[in-house]
């Protein structure tokens, strides 16, 4: 049960407890009047009114609460009962003229202002919705970031920094907080306020590496690539041990023509635990690129592959493997290809390359023992049929040759040289079992294809 539920309760006790229960009661004393009837209609109708509000029979709970305020329009929470209501039924026209009249009985109650927030919230009435969330800041000092927010949503973006800058000052920075101060910088162009609040933040907490690494960005973002630099490497000298800063490192002693620093912050993060996989892969290819630009490298570029695990979805491999597969090195190529299968057996680009590379080395078994597991997941791709069928036949396996290339050529769509593909291994699958006849049939169908090319 909340704080406010069980307050509220106490408060409806008080109201509704019989005041016989305050007072001597005296058996012998003759009614005077019908107080105490009095008392249990309303106490009907209020209680019916939250049984019906309970089931979510709001029109039936206003009807009673209307019967109160007949019979005693005096206890503010009538209205409140009758504003939570009517918000219920989106009838917010009621609702607010309901929780004020709540408000002027109880203007101190936290909850009817609370509730009245609520509609217009709800009505996107952001400028009463401001005036209300005022009131209710000196309850609770939680209802400031309400505030930041209103403000915002009113444009009011001196008002919204100077909050968040109390806020800040009096329980530290927070995440949430820093969102809605990045929306005022964003949404008034303030990218000279936004340096200046991480420089603040930065000399204040000088031991805080997130810090340093969010005002380079920045920088960066701004182009002033030099502040950037600078930034870096004073991070680097106030934490030597540092792996992230490496992150941005890397790229300005590229840009300053550093090669060999480059090279060394580029192992760093590749060989860091510390460091997210999705990192390493985008650094890991800035390594690829900057080799294929400069050769003489490539031995770093050989040497960081061998150490590093590799990510989770095996993307720093399949990077590789394209290199390794420009530079005409398909046994490196192979390697990697398989590193990434390893880590996701269901990329199709992945599958198909290493099966091509798997025949391409005349590693005829490995084709059939992969193909089997790609056709379970794969089964309307025609060319794993087709490598299927090239190493049945390299086996002397001529029937599983047949089986499995009459199946993947129905696959074939507007792909002419595939479909010859699969006709001349057809024609040799036949060939193989002497069925002389077939083997023609499929080398002329093969042929015509060739000649309408």
């Amino acid at each position: 049960m909340t704080l406010k539920t069980q307050i509220l309760l106490l408060i409806l006790g008080i109201i509704f407890i019989p005041q016989t229960l305050f007072a001597q009661v005296d058996f012998n004393k003759t009614v005077e009047d019908d107080l105490g009837n009095f008392e249990d209609t309303f106490q009907e109708h209020f209680y019916e009114a939250l049984k019906q509000k309970g089931i979510e029979n709001y029109n039936r709970a206003i009807e009673s609460l209307k019967k109160c305020l007949e019979l005693d329009d005096s206890k503010a929470v009538i209205y409140f009962e009758l504003g939570k209501n009517y918000t219920q039924l989106k009838n917010f026209g009621a609702a607010e003229g309901a929780l004020k009249n709540a408000i002027k009985k109880a203007p101190e109650n936290e909850w009817f202002l609370d509730a009245l927030y609520d509609v217009y919230y709800q009505m996107d009435d952001y400028d009463k919705a401001l005036k209300t969330v005022k009131q209710l800041v000196k309850f609770h000092p939680d209802y400031k970031e309400d505030l930041v927010s209103l403000y915002i949503k009113n444009k009011k973006y001196k008002a919204a920094l100077k909050t968040l800058d109390e806020l800040d000052k009096e329980y530290g920075v927070s995440q949430r907080r820093d969102f809605m101060r990045n929306q005022i910088y964003n949404a008034t162009g303030g990218d000279k306020e936004r340096i200046e609040n991480l420089e603040e933040r930065v000399a204040n907490n000088p031991n805080n590496e997130a810090l340093y690494l969010r005002l380079i960005y920045r920088y960066s973002e701004l182009g002033d690539k030099e502040k950037a630099f600078d930034t870096a490497k004073e991070l680097l000298n106030k934490k030597p041990n540092s792996h992230t800063v490496h992150l941005a490192l890397y790229k300005f002693y590229l840009d300053d023509n550093n090669p060999k620093e480059a090279i060394n912050s580029m192992k760093i993060v590749l060989t860091s635990a510390k460091i997210k996989p999705d990192a390493k892969t985008k650094v890991l290819n800035d390594f690829v690129a900057f080799v294929k630009s400069n050769p003489q490298y490539e031995n770093d570029l050989l040497e960081v592959t061998t150490m590093v695990s590799g990510d989770s979805n095996g993307k720093s491999n399949i990077e590789l493997a394209q290199y390794y597969l420009q530079q005409g090195n398909k046994e490196l190529a192979l390697k990697h290809y398989e590193m990434a299968l390893n880590k996701n057996s269901e990329n199709f680009e992945v599958v198909k390359n290493v099966i091509l590379l798997y025949i391409d080395s005349k590693q005829h078994q490995k084709v059939v023992n992969l193909a089997a597991k790609a056709l379970d997941v794969f089964p309307s791709q025609p060319i794993i049929y087709l490598a299927n069928g090239v190493a049945f036949n390299h086996l002397n396996r001529p029937k599983d040759a047949i089986e499995t290339l009459e199946i993947g050529v129905d696959y074939v769509i507007d792909n002419d040289q595939m479909e010859i593909d699969f006709y001349k291994q057809l024609s040799t699958a036949y060939r193989m079992i002497n069925n002389i006849t077939k083997a023609n049939a499929f080398s002329k169908k093969a042929e015509s294809i060739t000649k309408q090319q």
